[in-house]
């Protein structure tokens, strides 16, 4: 099956250290594809990369077969907003809204009327067990109750890839492994294909396929 994101030949460098040294990565539709490295092994410089949040100093990063460093700044910033999803170690919620408009807020940037975007958000948000939360600030939420809506927020628009740095290292290994399995169970259910980066083998054993990445190096 072709790939869906490819990285061929990808440096990065911030100033003269380089952080990632010709990465070459393929991700099929579907896939659960983790990247594991030890703190400062460049792995999430390499993810950002593939998400087109940082442009490579060398090589290509390409998704459906288009290359990012063909697409417009607003080209590429479409793309991530209505075709990406993305999870990080510490959720990034919103504090001023409420569960349910954090989750929705993918659907809403993208123009969707309220209604059907927190109908949307509301029905991950209960797959997630999450009902009785809706109308809560986010401040009030524990750790994996905020990583819950995070990956809501993720896959409430049914992106073709969401990419999630360290998803689950903040939060204690009982709430991490349910929210990783929830995450990847609905992730699979929708056919969205998923980076993760961690340095976590646990988590790392959840998925299809493995690179490890040292000193830059991606094996």
């Amino acid at each position: 099956m072709n790939a869906i994101l490819r990285a061929e030949g990808v440096d990065l460098f911030y100033g003269t250290h380089q952080a990632v040294s010709g990465a070459d990565f393929s991700l099929r539709r579907g896939e659960v594809t983790a990247i594991m490295g030890s703190s400062g092994s460049g792995k999430s410089s390499l993810l950002y990369c593939l998400a087109g949040v940082l442009a490579p100093t060398n090589g290509t990063v390409s998704f459906d077969g288009t290359k990012f460093s063909a697409l417009t700044d607003d080209e590429l910033s479409t793309l991530r907003r209505e075709r990406f999803g993305f999870v990080f170690q510490y959720g990034e919620l919103l504090p001023e809204l409420t569960v349910e408009e954090n989750a929705a807020l993918p659907l809403r940037l993208a123009g969707q009327r309220k209604a059907p975007a927190h109908e949307a958000a509301g029905e991950v948000l209960g797959r997630l067990g999450m009902t009785e939360l809706l109308q809560r600030r986010t401040s009030q939420l524990s750790g994996g109750q905020s990583q819950r809506v995070a990956v809501a927020r993720a896959l409430v628009h049914r992106p073709d890839v969401v990419f999630a740095d360290e998803p689950t290292g903040a939060l204690d290994s009982v709430n991490a492994s349910a929210v990783l399995e929830e995450f990847l169970r609905l992730a699979r259910d929708q056919g969205t294909a998923v980076v993760v980066v961690t340095h976590d083998v646990a988590v790392a054993e959840h998925a299809d396929s493995r690179y490890t990445m040292t000193d830059g190096l991606l094996k």
